[in-house]
Parts: C-alpha cells; structure tokens; sequence
C-alpha cells in the first residue's frame, strides 16, 4: 500500500510539472513585466527612413488652449495633399505639440515604457507648419527647442490663420513670427494689394479676396519683415482706418529669423479658401520657401 502511494504521489508531482508550462507567463508578457529598457539603449538604432530623399514638413494643429477654427480639418488635409501632389515633401499631421522637442520621445506604460514608439522629434523635419492658437502646451524646454530650430539651425516657420492667436505670453514667438493680432475685421470681401508680385506664387493672386483679415499689434513694425500682399488701405472704411492710422494691414509677409525662414499667411479662416486654388499656390510657394527649395529677396520693409 505504501508502495502505491509512492507511486501515485510521485505521477501527482510529474503531471503538475508536465501542466506547468500551461500557466507560466509567455515570452511576450515576460517581456511586457520586464523592467523598462532605458531609453539610451532604446533608441541607439533608428529604423529605416521610409521617406529619404524628401523634405520633411510637421503640421501642427494644437489648439487645446485656443480658438478651434473649423477650417482645420480642410487646412491639414489640403497641405497634405500639396505634399504628395507636389512630391517635394511629406507632411506629418498632429494635433499636438508632443515632437516639438530636441529630446528622445519613448513611450509609457506597461507595454511601451522606455521604448521606441518610432515618434520623430525636430531633429527630423525641415520646417513646421502651425495652425495652433492659444498659450499652447509646450514646456520652457520645448519653447527653446522650437526657436533654435529655426534661428540656429536654419530651419523654416510656417504660420497659417490663427499663428497671430497663439503664445501671447510668449514674447519671442511674437518676435520670430513678426508680430500678434490685435483684432480681426468680419468675414467679407476685401480688395489686396500685392506688394511684392516677384515672391512665387504672389504675381498672379487676385485683388480682392472674402476672409476674415486680421491687424497687427506688437511687437509687429512693417521695417521687420517683408510684406507680400496687404489690405489696400484706399479701400477700407474710416473705421477700419483707425484701427491701423499708419494704413499697414499685411495679410501675407516673409522674414529670416537668424538663419532660419519665416513666412506667415493669415488667409484660412474659411474652410473654402483651401480650396481656393490661388490660396493653395500661395501657402504652397511659402512651404517651399521656408523648407528651402526655392529662394526669393525678403529684405525688410522701409
């Protein structure tokens, strides 16, 4: 009897041994429960580039903080599309401000803390496209980043409608972009002026356009930048005037900012004038500018 308890007890262990394996934790969720990889070791090797060879555009549309344009959805679609109908460059589409940083972005979380979660940063692109508004959720880090991005680095600036309504509080962006609005006249036609025809894509834009037309406060001084296109102060109403006595209403201007490039466009409030093919050509030659694909004379105002 002894025997057979042996016996028994001794296939009882094996089984258990033999079914263990059923409960014991995969190779995946071993490594999900292991300790993160530190993001040095994450990040030493980068995967491949699936777009060399083009110039690389971040689109941001963080406006967590500000006024939602309707106009956004159009806008980025329509800026994606010039990329790829263009093939001069790829557009990246974020609502966020998150790869506006020089620092490494890893993931977080059980199943991505300390890991490459293939996010760029702006070590990767050639120019960035804001739509945002508001004070913006960028950190004092990020602020600098964005900066040296364009002054010391040389890389492009590309501000849509709202970029006059955002980081009021942030006096250097208003420095780097040329100025913020003061206040916005309401949506109906107005007659331009094209002050410098011989900027790409300005020769051939009509003279009068409906949108929504801001004016500028400080730190705005037409002697900073370089206008392309204006509201004609001939044809604004004395009300309109006052707003502005000098009669400087820019609508679309130019700069370099150290040795990067700057270029602001405030048309686009309307969701249809992205589908105005002149404003695509316009925002089209601006892109190409501020990535350096083409050049153009943007000596200041006098």
């Amino acid at each position: 009897m002894r025997r057979m308890n042996g016996i028994l007890a001794a296939l009882a262990v094996a089984a258990l041994t033999a079914t263990s394996g059923l409960f014991a934790p995969t190779a995946s969720a071993a490594q999900d429960q292991a300790a993160p990889v530190a993001p040095a070791a994450g990040l030493r090797q980068a995967p491949p580039d699936p777009y060399a060879g083009k110039k690389k555009l971040l689109v941001i549309a963080d406006v967590q903080t500000g006024f939602h344009h309707d106009s956004i959805n159009r806008a980025m679609g329509a800026i994606e599309q010039m990329g790829r109908e263009s093939g001069e460059f790829v557009a990246f589409l974020r609502t966020d401000s998150q790869l506006i940083t020089r620092e490494p972005i890893v993931g977080v979380g059980q199943r991505y803390a300390g890991r490459r979660i293939n996010a760029r940063n702006l070590n990767d692109f050639d120019a960035i496209f804001f739509l945002g508004s508001g004070e913006g959720t960028l950190s004092e880090a990020q602020k600098a980043d964005l900066l040296a991005f364009v002054h010391e680095d040389g890389k492009g600036f590309v501000g849509g409608h709202a970029s006059t309504v955002a980081f009021y509080n942030w006096p250097e962006y208003g420095e780097m972009i040329g100025g913020f609005m003061d206040g916005e006249f309401p949506v109906a036609p107005h007659a331009l002026t094209i002050v410098d025809p011989g900027f790409p894509g300005a020769a051939q834009f009509p003279t009068t356009m409906a949108d929504q037309y801001q004016y500028l406060k400080a730190p705005y001084d037409t002697g900073d930048v370089h206008t392309i296109i204006r509201l004609d102060p001939t044809q604004l109403t004395p009300e309109q005037l006052a707003r502005r006595p000098d009669g400087d209403f820019p609508v679309v201007w130019a700069r370099e900012y150290g040795k990067g490039r700057v270029y602001v466009s405030t048309f686009g409030h309307l969701d249809d004038r992205w589908d105005e093919p002149a404003i695509r050509n316009l925002y089209l030659e601006g892109i190409r500018w501020a990535l350096g694909l083409t050049d153009a004379d943007v000596t200041p105002d006098q």
